[in-house]
């Protein structure tokens, strides 16, 4: 049993810890300088070549991993980057690092991989063609002590192979005057007042997904392909085993082997952060992506209709069924627990593409990905160990017959309702304003009057028996989707009741409407999406800033908006006493091209601006060392921060105090 204990023991460690610190502002610091880079080029034969890069730190002082932190305020991920040189040369695996263990880090209360004193990373390459070959290499870093962290830097070397000398330092930047004039304009100089401190922030989104995903891996237990299997198999342990008590233990190690496949199924996307951690987090906002999603949930949904089915080969359940039977002890245990995976693929592949479309359009990335999966397994294995224990509960389980082809229906007509979701970002984020509101709201009203014709018998699919009379668990079914349909034809009307507290964060934003808004805003409110023009007004009407980083696609911004905004006791105020300047980080319009710029960071490095989403980005990495949505910033007409910066704040009377309080200082002034 060392194996699963080592793994579950490993699991928590790397996801256990989640606090979060964000300091707003670093002004008033002196300029330093706590590490140098140094490069050097080691050769192992005639093509193979080692680019190293060696970090010294001053004592108290450490760099942090390659390794993305998966919280909301994290440290700056160390990164190297290296131009390519087609036929020149090609990099061999990823940059590696130091070996060593997460440790807590004081200013972001959390277990973090970090380094001290001294790092070295390695880059091996493989020289194609050595003549005149120049390798230019940058590193993306940050570093912090106890107290505080630095702004993020970017060092380059250039590698000369031929001559094994390095140069280190920025040589050929193309930033030209117009560049560092749009760039300059970008810099509002953001001074803090008002006892700006740090805040301390616990989020729950973790336990959040993972709950989810326990209660797919429930529903996933109802379907056709993993029901019949569980008297089955726990039948299996108990009475073929030599003894009952190793017969128990395999049924307890066959649950367990079942909850870290679903969990190990979550480490490719982990790999994925580490080469690029911006694949994840960018998946939301990625047009392609989200059609993608939306046509293999539209793919999924037909498959439990029964159209079709959804299956991996056949050979490989073989090929795992051959290896159980050939293998004893816990590895036969292990390939048992494989075999199930996959012949229950065609019920359990489309609660899993749910879980991880779900998981990978929001901010959570692969950790996010890690506890839904994670849950999804410990629901599945549960039953195996409990029925192992007290195996006389087998006779309390319902008989299979039609009812475990119904739940793949109502799945299918799940499914198909969260399909339209993705359509509806790629819609938000491109503007082609093809699912408004109260389209999407009207498309979801079609798919609940489908649902509710099933299940009453007017409607049949493939695999259906024959019809039999309406049952309770249908009816009851059918009197909750009515009650569903009946809550969402108000989201149709152009009135006060078309805000669906319930379903904040599924359909577009009440602003995105078939009906013509007095302003683009949320709730009505006017809504500034120019930092200049708002500011403008601010000064005008003498009241102060509400900046609000949000996007298009962002969740956790329109709930936001349509859970606390739309308090009475915040929406007075935010309407009364600020002006609302909303800047979305995911727009993809394309900028003027008097208007697109190379950005150069403070310490070097590049960044092409040439969407509008790319300049308020920027803005808020500038100003404000922050990257997450929704973020609010109070100001003055000074650029003074009125008091801190908050996130995601779920507390409607929290959010109203936090505006009060800023006001209170701009009132002062």
């Amino acid at each position: 049993m060392r194996l699963p204990l080592v793994l579950l023991m490993f699991f928590f460690a790397i996801f256990g810890s989640h606090a979060q610190i964000f300091d707003p502002n670093n002004l008033g610091q002196g300029m330093e300088d706590p590490i140098e880079w140094h490069a050097a080029v080691e050769q192992e034969n005639d093509s193979i070549y080692n680019l190293v890069f060696t970090a010294s730190l001053e004592p108290g002082w450490h760099l942090y991993s390659q390794e993305e932190v998966d919280i909301e305020i994290a440290p700056i991920a160390t990164k190297f980057t290296f131009v390519e040189a087609p036929g020149k040369y090609e990099l061999i695996g990823t940059t590696i690092e130091p070996d060593v263990p997460a440790m807590f880090d004081a200013v972001f209360e959390a277990e973090i991989t970090y380094f001290e004193e001294e790092a070295v990373f390695k880059q091996k390459i493989k020289v194609l063609d050595p003549t005149d070959l120049l390798i230019t290499a940058e590193v993306y870093f940050s570093v912090c002590d106890d107290e505080k962290c630095l702004p993020p830097e970017t060092e380059r070397f250039t590698f000369n192979i031929g001559e094994n000398k390095v140069e280190e330092g920025f040589t050929n930047l193309e930033v030209s005057d117009k560049d560092q004039n749009l760039t300059e304009a970008l810099n509002i100089e953001v001074k803090a007042v008002g006892g700006v401190d740090v805040k301390e922030e616990k989020g729950d989104g973790f336990m959040t997904i993972f709950f989810l995903g326990f209660i797919g891996g429930l529903i996933a237990l109802l379907t056709p392909c993993v029901f019949p299997m569980i008297p089955l198999t726990v039948s299996f342990f108990t009475k073929g085993a030599r003894t009952r008590k190793r017969g128990l233990v395999n049924a307890i190690m066959y649950g367990v082997f079942i909850f870290l496949i679903y969990l190990l199924l979550s480490l490719p996307f982990h790999l994925l952060d580490s080469l690029d951690p911006e694949i994840l987090n960018n998946i939301s906002t990625n047009t392609t992506l989200n059609i993608i999603f939306f046509v293999i949930f539209i793919f999924f949904a037909f498959s439990f209709f029964g159209y079709y089915e959804i299956t991996l080969p056949t050979s490989w359940s073989n090929k795992m069924d051959d290896k159980a039977s050939s293998f004893g002890g816990l590895i036969g245990v292990f390939f048992m627990a494989l075999t199930l995976a996959i012949v229950s693929f065609s019920c359990t592949g489309p609660i899993l593409g749910s879980l991880l479309g779900s998981s990978l359009t929001t901010d959570g990335g692969a950790t996010q990905l890690s506890f839904g999966m994670g849950g999804f397994g410990l629901a599945l294995a549960l039953p195996f160990g409990l029925f192992a224990l007290f195996p006389n509960w087998l006779n309390s389980l319902p008989k299979s017959g039609g009812w475990l082809n119904s739940i793949k229906v109502i799945l299918g007509f799940i499914e198909l309702a969260l399909a339209f979701k993705f359509l509806s970002n790629a819609d938000l984020v491109q503007h082609w304003g093809l699912l408004k509101r109260e389209i999407f709201i009207g498309i979801w009203i079609l798919v609940g009057i489908g649902l509710l014709l099933y299940l009453i018998g007017v409607i049949r699919f493939p695999h259906d028996g024959p019809k039999t009379k309406l049952g309770k668990g249908k009816l009851f079914l059918g009197v909750i989707t009515l009650a569903f349909i009946v809550y969402l034809i108000p989201g149709l009307t152009n009135t006060p009741h078309a805000n669906l507290k319930l379903l904040s964060g599924f359909p577009p934003p009440l602003f995105y409407s078939i009906y013509e808004k007095e302003t683009e805003g949320p709730l009505g409110l006017k809504a500034y999406k120019d930092f200049e023009e708002g500011v403008a007004a601010a000064k005008a009407e003498n009241k102060p800033i509400l900046l609000d980083f949000t996007g298009w696609a962002c969740v956790n911004c329109r709930k936001m908006e349509e859970q606390v905004w739309s308090e009475p006791k915040v929406f007075d105020v935010m309407k009364d006493e600020f002006v609302l300047i909303s800047l979305y980080v995911d727009d993809r319009k394309e900028l003027p091209e008097d208007q697109k710029f190379n950005y150069q960071k403070p310490t070097g490095g590049i960044k092409q601006i040439e969407t509008i989403g790319d300049k308020w980005a920027t803005f808020q990495t500038l100003n404000f060392r922050n990257n997450s949505q929704p973020f609010y910033v109070l100001l003055d007409h000074e650029m003074n921060m009125l008091n801190r910066p908050v996130g995601y704040t779920p507390d409607s009377e929290e959010f109203k105090e936090w505006l009060e309080e800023g006001l209170e200082e701009f009132n002062k002034e």
